[in-house]
């Protein structure tokens, strides 16, 4: 990729989390151009209707691997067989990981490890893996779903903003080290989305109601998603609000503390 990519035709995307949501609408917006997708998820009956789906999109064989992230083996397995089937990934999505919202000396740190396997852990042994055949190839594209909670961190949020702050982090590190290789490393940080991320986010059923006009639409981000692929794009800020909101909080750390625990926390 020494050139923005012109088109996504027969080219493999690989997507973790994908059974469902945000993951779910990405498949279909990259097998809408053509691209032959790979799935991957927990759940393995939703997985392959999900490939069915990018089937019809693409016109072209999809590919579905049940793959919990947050356990190493099953993704070097998993992996190993995509490249044995399917062959090497242009574009890996990083989107598998969930959220709980709750205050922090109440946070059963048990959820806290397994967010942490999943959302952080889980991330990068993927990314590894699929970047040590990108680098020999000197091309590829990876794209890390993080959050505006990994740059302005609200009540409520401690762990989850936590493990995307962790995401941004090791991304905005590995961009440096890959550059040179010629492969692109770009996070990606939505605002809330209409998904089913909030049915375990949100135990109360309230914070999407008490955000309003601040919600996304996941077929409106994944299509921002999907045409950015191959391209060297930093970074992908939504909604624009809330990227203001979050370069005020840099450079006004006071300001963005009352906007963080006050006009902002509506979990």
């Amino acid at each position: 990729m020494k050139k923005k990519l012109t088109t996504l035709k027969d080219k493999i995307v690989f997507i973790t989390g994908a059974s469902t949501g945000l993951g779910e609408k990405i498949a279909y917006e990259a097998a809408k151009k053509g691209a032959v997708v790979i799935v991957s998820a927990r759940r393995e009956d939703m997985l392959l209707q999900v490939k069915e789906n990018c089937e019809k999109f693409s016109g072209k064989e999809a590919f579905a691997f049940t793959l919990d992230v947050s356990k190493p083996d099953q993704i070097k397995k998993v992996i190993k067989e995509i490249y044995q089937t399917v062959g090497v990934v242009d574009v890996l999505v990083n989107n598998a990981g969930f959220g709980h919202f709750e205050e922090a000396l109440s946070f059963k740190m048990d959820i806290a490890e397994s967010m942490f396997r999943v959302n952080v852990l889980g991330l990068m042994y993927v990314t590894q893996l699929v970047a040590i055949e990108m680098a020999e190839r000197k091309q590829g594209h990876i794209i890390n779903i993080a959050s505006q909670a990994g740059k302005i961190a609200t009540p409520k949020s401690t762990v989850y903003s936590a493990s995307k702050f962790a995401v941004l982090g090791y991304s905005n590190a590995l961009r440096l080290e890959l550059k040179p290789l010629n492969i692109y490393v770009t996070t990606v940080n939505p605002g809330p989305i209409e998904t089913n991320f909030f049915d375990i986010a949100d135990e109360s059923g309230t914070y999407l109601d008490n955000i309003g006009r601040y919600v996304l639409n996941a077929e409106v981000v994944a299509n921002r998603i999907v045409s950015l692929m191959g391209t060297p794009r930093r970074e992908l800020n939504m909604p624009a609000m809330i990227e203001i909101a979050g370069k005020l909080y840099t450079l006004f750390p006071r300001i963005g503390d009352y906007l963080a625990g006050d006009l902002f926390n509506n979990k």
